[in-house]
């Protein structure tokens, strides 16, 4: 494909944000033209160490197909890496350490965390496979003595929700349960992820 042929924007995204992408994405009206995606693993939450390359493989196929590419990963436990590939490669991706951070808003995520430094968080995803993402992923269904080990420092259990939704508000709160934490729902929508999404759509325009 020439240069002269490639169009639209490309963003490369952590498989447990494909959902939102796609409802934000509907939302405003964007076709896949205008706006298209591709994921890596969601369990890769689990393995951050595999992140950089996979993203970098997901830039070089991208570029030779698509005008503009963005990044949609926090740097998500890579500590780093991500952004010198990233650098290396001149893509953008979203501002924050992690989805928590861009779902709830720096500030508030900040603000949060100086309440209770002892929280763990869940968003969307993460409450509807809680049991394959952490109870099985973090082998606490074969070792559930491990609780107390992984778990311990912590204090309370804040379900960052996306959408209003009753029966993922159940699964948060026995997840909690689960976990011995204090339960607390905050509502976020979909946060600077959809102001990212926007700016990214928009830099189409401006070339």
């Amino acid at each position: 494909m020439s240069d002269g042929a490639k169009s639209g924007c490309l963003i490369i995204a952590c498989g447990a944000l494909a959902r939102e992408f796609l409802a934000v994405r509907a939302a405003n009206g964007w076709s896949d033209a205008q706006l298209a995606i591709t994921c890596l693993p969601a369990i890769w939450h689990n393995r951050p160490e595999k992140i950089p390359a996979g993203v970098r493989a997901k830039i070089r196929w991208g570029k030779k197909r698509y005008a503009k590419i963005f990044v949609l990963y926090g740097d998500c436990g890579t500590g780093g890496a991500l952004d010198a590939v990233l650098k290396e490669e001149e893509v953008e991706r979203i501002d924050g350490p992690h989805c928590y951070d861009f779902f709830a808003g720096h500030q508030a995520f900040e603000e949060m965390m100086e309440e209770e430094l002892g929280t763990f968080f869940l968003t969307d995803y993460i409450a509807r496979h809680f049991d394959r993402l952490i109870w099985q992923g973090m082998g606490l269904d074969r070792h559930p003595e491990l609780r107390d080990a992984y778990f311990g420092h912590y204090r309370r259990l804040v379900y960052l929700a996306q959408i209003d939704d009753p029966a993922l508000t159940e699964r948060a709160e026995k997840a909690a349960a689960r976990l011995g934490l204090t339960f607390e729902r905050r509502f976020t929508g979909y946060g600077e992820m959809a102001t990212f999404m926007k700016l990214a759509a928009a830099s189409q325009q401006q070339d």
